[in-house]
């Protein structure tokens, strides 16, 4: 469905969702760990229902009521050798892992956009532990048949952190433990901080041989707890994107917690463009120059930065740069080429390169435009937010927002937005 977007000024207060990595790294953590789990503010949306529907096909009880999930592990018991993952990546590369444990075929798939993605490096892996896999020229649907029981193995690094992740989170099942070693330059890497700081909430401990390079774990058992799921900066950084954009004193109701947030960096990309960051307990809120000074930003480890800085270059009369983020062109969509071709519609200069792209407002004058996010969700609001600054825009795909955020159009309108569904 698309959305008409008429120019907006946002004001009042605006909750920031709850982490989607997050999320789907404690249901998984719980469906492995003996006993009863309870998360504390969990993430809705369409990804996270994929990990619940796999988790429940590896044996769990999940109930999910008003701020509160509970997770019971009744043991790896296979209810269905079928797994849907929808358009979520991590649940898929997460659920393929965690299926090398069975000794039976199981299959998983994805919806259209998803099918594209690549699993070549995890499926290789997999199978150098010993077990059996096929799949579609190295991308979903995937069969995989274990069942695997530990020892060394090589992960290659350089196209996701999600491979390496799941690896690590089914290791404490190995009965010989899991060495594992990283092949090439690893991307996102603050997602396996992530995944290592929530397995230790589960009590598991990791041996960090060579950061990045080289883990060890041991056989153990992952046990029961309760976990609160913090905001996602993912999601915080596209809200700060918007206040500075169409924002009057717009705030953002944040929650937080000692687990790392891989998009902090958000915060000091914003300082070096001129913005002030101002936190009032769990409340922040920015104070934005009429003009931002642009800069070069390295998003090798948070691709999903990419979006909220790119759409920033619409307020800055100097140049954004974007650099070595060619790994964001394996995300739902080719986000660089996608970008590139939409910010061209509203009369911005737009130079593309392999692992990036630098941006320009060169004539100060845009112009509206139908953008097309390609049924990515990240790239719908921040397309958006876009339309909101310029005016007289259609933005197509409003269904994609149900991935991460699936209130966004009518939190968006609550402050005051513009944005009205059209067939």
């Amino acid at each position: 469905m698309n959305c008409n977007i008429a120019k907006s000024i946002l004001n009042g207060t605006i909750d920031c969702p709850a982490s989607k990595a997050y999320t789907h790294r404690a249901i998984f953590l719980a469906a492995l760990a003996k006993g009863r789990s309870t998360i504390i503010n969990a993430l809705k949306s369409n990804d996270i229902v994929a990990t619940i529907d796999a988790c429940t096909n590896f044996g769990s009880t999940i109930n999910h009521n008003k701020n509160e999930m509970t997770i019971q592990n009744n043991g790896l018991l296979l209810r269905s050798t079928f797994i849907d993952a929808k358009n979520s990546g991590t649940t898929i590369r997460i659920a393929a892992s965690i299926s090398s444990l069975f000794d039976k075929q199981i299959t998983l798939t994805g919806d259209n956009s998803l099918n594209q993605r690549p699993m070549s490096p995890l499926l290789k892996t997999l199978t150098s532990l010993g077990a059996k896999c096929s799949s579609y020229n190295g991308k979903p649907p995937l069969t995989i048949t274990g069942k695997i029981s530990g020892g060394e193995a090589m992960i290659q690094g350089n196209i996701s952190s999600q491979f390496l992740s799941s690896l690590l989170m089914i290791s404490p099942y190995l009965k010989e433990g899991l060495i594992i070693m990283i092949k090439d330059h690893l991307v996102s890497k603050q997602y396996v901080d992530a995944t290592l700081a929530i397995m230790a909430q589960f009590g598991v401990v990791v041996n960090v041989i060579s950061k990045y390079k080289k883990y060890s774990v041991n056989f153990q058992q992952y046990k029961a707890t309760t976990v609160h799921i913090p905001s996602d900066y993912s999601s915080l950084s596209l809200l700060l994107s918007a206040a500075i954009l169409v924002g009057n004193k717009l705030k953002i109701k944040t929650s937080q917690n000692d687990l790392p947030q891989v998009d902090h960096m958000i915060i000091d990309i914003l300082n070096t463009m001129g913005v002030d960051i101002i936190l009032d307990q769990n409340i922040i809120s920015v104070n934005s120059p009429h003009n931002l000074l642009g800069g070069k930003f390295d998003l090798e480890h948070n691709p999903d930065l990419l979006p909220p800085v790119a759409i920033l270059a619409l307020k800055s009369n100097h140049p954004i740069e974007i650099f070595n983020v060619r790994h964001a062109r394996y995300k739902e969509t080719d986000r660089i080429a996608i970008i590139s071709r939409e910010f061209k519609k509203l009369g911005l200069l737009v130079k593309e390169k392999d692992d990036g792209m630098i941006i320009q407002n060169t004539s100060g004058v845009l112009k509206s435009a139908n953008l097309n996010p390609e049924n990515d969700h990240r790239l719908f609001m921040a397309f958006c937010i876009a339309g909101m600054y310029i005016g007289k825009c259609t933005v197509s795909d409003s269904e994609s927002i149900n991935i991460s955020y699936p209130n966004f159009i009518r939190d968006i309108n609550k402050l005051g937005g513009k944005i009205s569904k059209s067939m």
